[in-house]
């Protein structure tokens, strides 16, 4: 009996650790499981080289600013080829790094974009069964796993003078896509099955009557979001969150419908919402607003924020991380802070390192515990102390512009830069 008792407690025990090791083992879209810059493992080198820790390398046909995914034993990334007249996602494999496949479309119009911001800029997302990539105005594909092309949406002109970067994301049934910025700018829900329409919100974009950004005077052009839509599930209901010119939107994902809005976000936003320890944080980009507020509620919520902040002195690109009372930004042009939440007071401003000339970064810092790894345009990987006294515990250079935000799953480290793909492991 005792023995009997034994093994079904290691089966118990076995079948338990194989559900955890599969659920941390994914990383299916920008941002991580949960789209907060967090990972449930802990188990990651902290230092590296191109000969230390360096499972594979793989080159990379173009420069692109899109992040790896990761499921299973397949990493996808998006590449635009030929200045965006080919868009395409890749498919590698996970032990090798060798390419498995590349499928895409074509695409010969000439679409803007800037010099820094290479076309297929948007990650894939990914639910196990089917990949999606964004493609701009060449459209939004679904294909399978092995690269056959489940369906296409197209959603008309994508066109903006600095290109596109918003992600996709799965909820449900439901693929999201931000189509913008630009003068046709909305937010769509599809069927994931299909690709078929389910609602659309047209989301236009409106100078402000005076600007207290880094583009006061210069309303032609220089307005709109970059961001990607954020869903997350607060006080029974879920909600569908994204900052757009001049407010923080929040949607019902099933139909579209507003929820709340507030005001304090300037009309350029480059990063994306944040959720945790019951808190939304949004950041504007170039020296735009900076707003903390509660989930939930109804209507135009400007009244209700915890914190605002109308103009900052630096910008960002890359998303906070809100991690124990505290957010740690990455500023783009290098340097790191840390927020108190209670009251948005900074608590620290440190200039990062770089073993080359860029220390900006544009990525997304990832949180593993309490460690941040954040990648800079030298191609550094550094390893930031997740705690309210500055910390660089690693640097880690590749000698590669890059501004991908790295993926990590089951220990792991995938690291896109405009040359190569890197797989990084104990």
């Amino acid at each position: 009996m005792n023995s009997l008792r034994v093994a079904l407690a290691r089966l118990v025990f076995l079948g338990a650790t194989t559900a955890g090791t599969l659920c941390a083992a994914q990383w299916p879209s920008w941002r991580g499981p949960n789209q907060d810059n967090t990972t449930p493992e802990t188990r990651f080198p902290e230092r590296w080289s191109k000969t230390e820790h360096m499972r594979w390398r793989s080159e990379l046909p173009e420069a692109g600013n899109s992040s790896p995914i990761v499921w299973g034993d397949t990493v996808f990334i998006t590449q635009a080829l030929q200045d965006g007249k080919q868009r395409t996602l890749m498919a590698f494999d996970r032990k090798t790094g060798k390419l498995r496949w590349q499928q895409g479309v074509p695409y010969e119009e000439n679409d803007p974009r800037h010099k820094t911001n290479p076309h297929c800029a948007a990650s894939p997302v990914t639910d196990g069964q089917r990949v999606v990539a964004s493609f701009g105005s060449a459209g939004i594909v679904a294909y399978d796993f092995a690269g056959k092309t489940l369906w296409k949406a197209d959603l008309g002109k994508q066109r903006h003078e600095w290109g596109q970067g918003s992600s996709p994301v799965i909820h449900g049934d439901r693929v999201i896509v931000y189509h913008g910025p630009g003068e046709f700018s909305a937010l769509y829900a599809l069927d994931k099955k299909t690709g078929k329409e389910q609602w659309k919100v047209a989301l236009k974009e409106q100078p402000p009557a005076e600007r207290f950004d880094g583009f006061a005077g210069k309303n032609d052009g220089a307005l709109g979001t970059f961001s990607t839509p954020l869903v997350i599930r607060a006080k029974g209901r879920d909600e569908l969150i994204l900052p757009v010119a001049n407010k923080i939107r929040a949607f019902a994902p099933a139909d579209g419908h507003e929820l709340w809005s507030t005001d304090g976000i300037n009309p350029l936003v480059y990063s994306s919402t944040t959720f945790g320890e019951g808190t939304l944080l949004t950041m504007g980009g170039f020296f735009g607003g900076l707003v903390a507020i509660a989930p939930g509620g109804e209507g135009d919520r400007t009244s209700q924020r915890i914190f605002h902040e109308q103009r900052m002195k630096k910008h960002t690109i890359g998303s906070p991380i809100i991690h124990e009372g505290h957010a740690y930004v990455s500023v783009t042009d290098g340097f790191f802070q840390c927020y108190r939440m209670s009251d948005g007071k900074m608590v620290f401003e440190e200039r990062l390192p770089a073993s080359g000339g860029a220390n900006a970064t544009w990525a997304t810092g990832v949180r593993v515990g309490n460690r941040i790894y954040l990648v800079n345009q030298s191609g550094d990987t550094l390893v930031l102390r997740a705690a309210p006294k500055f910390e660089v515990i690693a640097s880690n250079p590749l000698g590669e512009l890059s501004n991908s935000t790295p993926a990590f799953s089951d220990g792991e480290i995938f690291v896109r830069t405009h040359n190569a793909l890197y797989c990084i492991a104990q």
